[in-house]
Formats: C-alpha cells, sequence, structure tokens
C-alpha cells in the first residue's frame, strides 16, 4: 500500500530535541522504504529543505540539508503541476483546509496512495479514499 508523507514526518528525521518523534519517523520512512511505497511530492521537498536548514533548533547546515534532500530525491516523487494547484485551491475553499495542506491531499490523491501520513491534519479523517493518518498518535 502506497503512503504520502507530509513535510513535518521527514523533518523529524533531523529534530533532536524531539527523539521519541525522530525515532518513529525514522521506523515509519524505513518501513515503507524497503517496501518501495514511500511517495513525496515536490512541495515536501521544498519544505523539508527550508524546515531543516532554517527552522529548527538546531539547523542542519546547508551542504548537509542537500545530501539529505538528494537521498529523499531517490522516492517517488509527485510534480506539482497547474492542474493540482487548481484542485488545492478548490479543495481548500471547499473543505476549509489550508491551501498547502490541500496541495498535499491533491498530490498524495494523484499519486494513488491510500494514506497520508501528517501530524498537522486531522487524524483518522478520510478525503476521497485518502486516510490521514498521524503516526504520533499512540
Amino acid at each position: 500500500m502506497r503512503s504520502f508523507l507530509d513535510t513535518n514526518i521527514l523533518v523529524y528525521l533531523f529534530d533532536a530535541a524531539a527523539p521519541a518523534k525522530q525515532q518513529r519517523a525514522r521506523a515509519l520512512i524505513d518501513e515503507h522504504a524497503r517496501g518501495g511505497t514511500l511517495v513525496l511530492s515536490t512541495q515536501v521537498l521544498q519544505e523539508f529543505f527550508v524546515s531543516v536548514t532554517r527552522k529548527l533548533s538546531q539547523p542542519l547546515p546547508a551542504a548537509a540539508g542537500l545530501e539529505a534532500l538528494r537521498h529523499l530525491m531517490a522516492f517517488s516523487v509527485v510534480q506539482v503541476t497547474p492542474t493540482l494547484i487548481l484542485l488545492a485551491a478548490q479543495r481548500s475553499g471547499r473543505e476549509m483546509v489550508s491551501f498547502w495542506d490541500a496541495l498535499i491531499i491533491e498530490c498524495a490523491l494523484s499519486s494513488g496512495t491510500s494514506i497520508l501520513y501528517s501530524e498537522d491534519m486531522q487524524h483518522t479523517q478520510e478525503l476521497d479514499g485518502l486516510r490521514i493518518v498521524n503516526p504520533f498518535r499512540a
């Protein structure tokens, strides 16, 4: 089963201030990487780089962030297109979610994933056959 990861899951890989979440994120990514079921988007990759090099309490040096980005680009990556942007704008208004969350949802749906792992969206919510799961909830 293919699964889409929101940016926050990836950022926890490098967040030493949250060791329990770091361990859970690593296990989740390892599991899906081994199974070839991990899906990201160009938006997630962009947000990831900015977050790990600028927003962490101990940001990565740019070179380390770039190396991590290169590794993540080996997974299946959905290219954000004008059509996905339009669909996200429509979903944002219809479902009252942020545009950026709506774009992640549209990318996940377009890639045929059935689960979207995110800490920022409503846990267990279902949208057009896509289930949102917060992997940090017990």
